[in-house]
């Protein structure tokens, strides 16, 4: 237990790995870590319980910060981190799935951006050469 917040319980554990075999068709490593959190504006730092995972590339936590409240984020490197649009979260099920959906969006249109700068590097002449299909 982390400064009065629960760690999370076998149960939700297993729900979150059942969601990420869902989402990649194989078991995941699901990892317990603690997180140092400011929980409120000019609050000092707080151990929290939280789950992490990786996978294509990206890497997740999903943080623990009271007893039915939780946080989440994405990211790729130190400098290329990403959240949901939305701060908390009073559903652990709700919380992982719009993780993995935003992380799919994110990998998507990154997938996309690339495909369109390709198309855009070939724009130097006046030829009509039709959509990108994919």
């Amino acid at each position: 237990m982390s400064a009065g917040i629960p760690d999370f319980s076998d149960a939700q554990r297993e729900q979150v790995s059942s969601l990420l075999r869902q989402r990649y068709g194989k078991a995941v490593s699901l990892e317990l870590a603690d997180s140092e959190l400011q929980l409120g504006t000019g609050e000092a730092l707080t151990s929290c319980p939280t789950l992490y995972w990786s996978e294509r590339s990206a890497h997740f936590v999903v943080c623990r910060v009271a007893k039915d409240r939780y946080r989440c984020q994405f990211y790729y490197s130190d400098a290329e981190q990403y959240g949901t649009g939305r701060p908390e979260y009073d559903d652990l099920g709700e919380c992982v799935l719009t993780l993995l959906r935003a992380q799919s969006d994110h990998e998507r249109a990154k997938a996309l951006s690339g495909i369109s700068a390709v198309g855009a590097a070939d724009a130097g002449d006046d030829e009509y050469k039709g959509p990108v299909i994919i």
